[in-house]
């Protein structure tokens, strides 16, 4: 069940600050990343070289809505301008390098050298060491996600009183809420997340089916995702491909298809979910107001710098997805910040081949990220090829530590 008072504030915040969107007001400047030459995802020790690519020396990149990105150093900044320092552990996390700091689910952290990347120095409370945290791995300790129930110590009832009491107010007005509702009414498809009722007076709620297991991005980083080997993540990819495909038919857009907006139920079923930037689109594009706001690592270059939305936008995030998935829920271009990613893309950077990954998967995520739109694969095609990986693609798979 879902409810417009229930899209707590402390979790838009943290989304927001941490790993979406760039909106013409925002004005802050960067500093350098607080961890140079620092990769720490799956055997990867140093930053590949994505400044190798020809540019004026005066070269930035104007973001749609007006952000200039240019690489001028600036001030650092503790996490989203706050100078909030004391954070929980959201998931276990074990090193992956020297630099690293293990932790467990629960620990707290004092942040030491926080920035716009995702990776933060920090020492733990509990054990006293000092190290790289996973920026996505941790809340601020005064938080919705920081709260004794979402860590399972109290009962679902007692977890939907305190989520909708009245000190929970949302950000999301009436209008957008059912707005989304209005569009989950009209798509209707088994991978994705079903409406069952709107209450459309205040306070007004969605009723939604029930996926037992969460976000895929949770359900990848904590439990039994963690454990997953490829031929389940391929399928999890097929079925987001399927339930694209049929967006794709009704002529629709997603605009921020992720792992966070991907729902696991039982059986490993994924249905996408988060309908709120979903469009109707005409003559096959549409153009998003000034000053919109978008999950730059997943957004395609020419829907980030001009607006300019289309099915193969979501194509694009597709891929991001995929390397998602293989990942386990790492952040897309680990050591960059959302400046950085624009810039470099545009230049023509595109994610190396993640460890233990086939080539054959990097390789159509790489199609995925075409510069050129219409030379983006399908979702029909997209579907079909994951479903069909293991008999066409990669008869020889063997399972590995890792994939």
């Amino acid at each position: 069940m879902g409810c417009v008072q229930c899209k707590d504030k402390e979790a838009a915040k943290l989304t927001d600050d941490r790993e979406t969107s760039l909106s013409h007001n925002s004005g802050y400047r960067y500093g350098s990343d607080p961890t140079p030459q620092h990769y720490p995802s799956f055997g990867v020790t140093t930053i590949p070289n994505y400044n190798n690519f020809p540019t004026a020396a005066t070269q930035g990149v104007t973001v749609f809505g007006g952000v200039h990105t240019s690489s001028q150093s600036g001030t650092l900044r503790s996490r989203g301008g706050t100078g909030v320092t004391l954070f929980v552990a959201l998931y276990d996390y074990e090193a992956r390098t020297e630099d690293d700091l293990s932790f467990r689910k629960g620990e707290r952290f004092q942040i030491l050298n926080s920035t716009e990347g995702d990776w933060w120095e920090a020492r733990s409370l509990t054990t006293g060491g000092t190290g790289y945290i996973p920026s996505n791995y941790v809340a601020p300790v005064d938080s919705i996600q920081a709260e004794d129930w979402y860590f399972g110590k109290l009962g679902r009832k007692d977890a939907e009183r305190q989520l909708l009491s009245s000190g929970n107010p949302g950000t999301m007005s009436p209008e957008s809420f059912l707005e989304e509702a209005q569009i989950m009414k009209k798509l209707r498809h088994d991978k994705l997340v079903q409406l069952y009722a709107v209450v459309s007076e205040e306070p007004i709620y969605i009723v939604t089916e029930y996926m037992s297991k969460g976000s895929l991005l949770d359900f990848l980083k904590d439990g039994e995702g963690r454990g997953l080997k490829l031929p389940n993540l391929v399928d999890m990819a097929a079925q987001v491909a399927a339930g694209m495909a049929y967006i794709e038919r009704m002529n629709y857009i997603h605009r921020d298809l992720r792992s966070a907006n991907i729902l696991v139920g039982d059986g490993l079923v994924c249905k996408i979910a988060d309908f709120g930037l979903a469009r109707l689109i005409e003559d096959n594009e549409y153009t998003a107001r000034q000053g919109a706001k978008f999950p730059i690592k997943w957004t395609a270059p020419e829907a980030a710098l001009y607006g300019k939305f289309t099915i193969k936008s979501d194509v694009w995030s597709f891929g991001i997805l995929l390397t998602e998935l293989v990942t386990k829920g790492r952040v897309p271009y680990p050591g960059m910040n959302n400046r950085e990613v624009l810039e470099q893309v545009e230049r023509g950077y595109r994610m190396p081949c993640p460890q233990d990954c086939p080539t054959s998967l990097h390789e159509l995520m790489v199609q995925c990220w075409k510069k050129d739109p219409e030379e983006r694969p399908t979702f029909e095609y997209l579907q079909a090829f994951l479903e069909d990986y293991f008999t066409a693609t990669e008869p020889q798979y063997q399972p590995g530590d890792n994939l």
